[in-house]
């Protein structure tokens, strides 16, 4: 079964809001320690990935029509 583009952004999506939260979570006295900004770099690759599996989704429809 093949999963669209837009389910997959939904995960990434998710995942990045996940790890947004631990890194807020993992905040003691300063944010610059390395599982906060870890935390924080994966959030942004998961972000980034699903904002561009949502313009791939989009450009799929254009072409479909």
């Amino acid at each position: 079964m093949n999963t669209s583009p837009l389910q997959t952004s939904f995960f990434y999506f998710l995942m990045g809001a996940l790890f947004t939260y631990l890194a807020t979570e993992s905040v003691h006295d300063t944010i610059w320690n390395f599982s906060t900004v870890a935390l924080m770099v994966m959030a942004t690759l998961d972000f980034g990935m699903a904002f561009r599996l949502v313009g791939l989704h989009i450009q799929w429809k254009k072409k479909q029509e």
